[in-house]
């Protein structure tokens, strides 16, 4: 089994191998809605050190503003380049039809994220971490 620096690094060389141009943190919501965060390249390491941080008060049946701030950490072995390019703007969208070019300049890739507090802490809300807590 490879470790954390090790599929990190994995990661990082197929990101840049493959062109990849923004990472999708994808997350679920408490009704079952999938979300994501794009970063751009610039912050594919933060992204995959597990330091992005989104503001959960703005999610149905997240947090409060008070407890507004959470960090998607990701689950590295959900790592995947999508075979399509992004059409532009927040989350993708891009289609198998959408560049022909050849130009890998839109391509996406995507991480599973599971929903932390910001000291590190699971966050009760995250449907990721209620499922491991019951398949414990």
């Amino acid at each position: 089994m490879a470790t954390v620096a090790a599929e990190t690094r994995d990661i990082l060389d197929e990101l840049k191998k493959r062109r990849v141009r923004f990472l999708l943190l994808q997350f679920t919501d408490l009704l079952g809605v999938n979300k994501a965060v794009e970063v751009p390249a610039s912050q594919f390491e933060r992204a995959l050190a597990g330091e992005v941080i989104f503001d959960g008060s703005a999610l149905e049946g997240f947090a409060r503003v008070e407890e507004a701030d959470a960090l998607l950490l990701p689950d590295l072995a959900s790592f995947r380049v999508f075979p399509w390019e992004s059409g532009g703007g927040a989350g993708g969208g891009g289609g198998a039809g959408d560049r022909t070019d050849g130009d890998a300049e839109g391509t996406v890739a995507r991480l599973i994220c599971d929903i932390r507090y910001p000291d590190g802490r699971p966050f009760e809300g995250c449907p990721r971490t209620a499922l491991q807590r019951q398949i414990e």
